[in-house]
């Protein structure tokens, strides 16, 4: 376990609107867990970004989920964190549905905040989309935690989301960027802004080396070599790119782990590419220890100049050698410890040589590199930053 470190953010209580706390864990998970250690932090489902679709099954799948939460109330899940489901109208660009939320979401803070015995507390957010409720909620601090370009995804309006982003970012008392691109975007609508990147689970996924640990039975039959993703299938995976793989090399076992939200036709044609589904959080780095290669094959264009893949951090704790596309993040700052590619022919290239010349040593040495690298410590540089923040606001007044 990581040792206990005496952050500057202690005591405080944190409400923050993020993801879906069931979905797969990434940065809003893993900064928050780190922050419950010394503050008590209330996490709120994810509301809207975009309006539902009500054809979609996969949408009204969702909102009856939601509606089933939201009956259970705020639910304990670790010390110090709880989780709640708010019930809001599901249109984040219609004025009258904004004036209706507003409404919605002062009663529920006060219900919660009553309920867990918190008075003073901070609004933290990792989604865009939440500027007009700040200074109405009774927030002492807005922090907005920025992990992506969200008007970069397909499924919202990328316009409004924007401007959305925009004026929460002007709002907040801090904001805090998970790559250079995003700190420098953003950080012309706030001086107070800070570059934040990604810790890893070194622990776990160091596992991936650990000779106790055993490759999953659905990976362990597959021929060698396997060449590993995972991630969620969505259209930033470049499917091309894989089935170039796949055709260039049939003796190569090419796994994707993940759920599939886009069609898959043009890879399911091939023999040696296997779709094993969703698996897991905690089981990653077994299957890390089953992959020869760790791969990151994301198309390049608008939204990727702002990507800082996770996986990266994961894959080297696993000690893994990886190659990835050209993501401006990883060629600008982690090109010395991965193949970077920048054609198709190159990508093959890469996890031939990374087939070639790892051994057990090397992987050794890449998992070793990331050891310090942890959540603990970049909540501890956070939190430093907020308290800085706060003491400056308070020079001020």
């Amino acid at each position: 376990m990581e040792a206990s470190w005496p952050t500057q953010l202690k005591g405080a209580n944190i409400i923050c609107f993020a993801k879906d706390w069931n979905e797969s864990p990434t940065s809003n998970n893993h900064i928050m867990n780190a922050l419950a250690r010394d503050n008590r932090v209330l996490w709120l489902n994810s509301i809207s970004t975009r309006t539902p679709t009500l054809t979609s099954k996969r949408d009204l799948h969702k909102i009856f989920a939601k509606l089933g939460r939201f009956f259970r109330g705020a639910q304990s899940v670790a010390p110090n964190m709880w989780v709640y489901t708010p019930l809001v109208l599901p249109f984040p660009h219609s004025r009258i549905a904004t004036m209706l939320n507003l409404v919605i979401m002062r009663f529920t803070f006060l219900m919660l905040r009553r309920k867990l015995k918190m008075s003073e507390f901070q609004l933290w957010t990792f989604l865009p989309n939440v500027a007009n409720y700040i200074g109405k909620l009774g927030e002492s601090l807005v922090v907005y935690y920025c992990v992506d370009e969200w008007s970069g995804f397909a499924y919202v309006d990328g316009p409004r989301i924007a401007a959305a982003e925009q004026l929460l970012c002007r709002r907040a008392d801090a904001v805090f960027t998970v790559s250079r691109t995003l700190f420098e975007k953003k950080s012309a609508w706030n001086p107070s802004t800070f570059l934040a990147p990604h810790g890893v689970n070194h622990e776990l996924f160091a596992g991936a080396l650990d000779r106790t640990t055993s490759v999953p039975a659905d990976l362990a039959i597959l021929p060698q070599p396997v060449i590993g993703f995972y991630g969620t299938i969505q259209d930033w995976v470049d499917q091309e790119l894989i089935a170039y793989l796949a055709e260039r090399h049939p003796d190569w076992s090419i796994v994707l782990i993940g759920k599939v939200f886009v069609d898959v036709s043009c890879l399911t044609k091939f023999g040696n590419i296997h779709l094993l589904g969703p698996k897991p959080y905690t089981e990653l780095s077994a299957y890390c220890k089953g992959f020869a290669v760790g791969i990151i094959p994301y198309r390049i264009d608008d939204r990727m100049l702002y990507v800082n893949p996770l996986k990266l951090q994961e894959y080297r704790s696993a000690g893994l050698p990886v190659v990835s596309t050209a993501i401006p993040e990883v060629v600008n700052h982690h090109s010395n410890h991965c193949t970077v590619a920048h054609t198709y022919e190159a990508f093959v290239q890469g996890v031939e040589e990374a087939l070639l010349s790892d051994t057990p040593e090397r992987r050794r040495e890449r998992s070793e590199t990331m050891r310090d690298a942890s959540w603990t410590h970049v909540a501890k540089n956070v939190g430093a930053q907020i308290m800085r923040v706060k003491t400056d606001r308070g020079r001020q007044q």
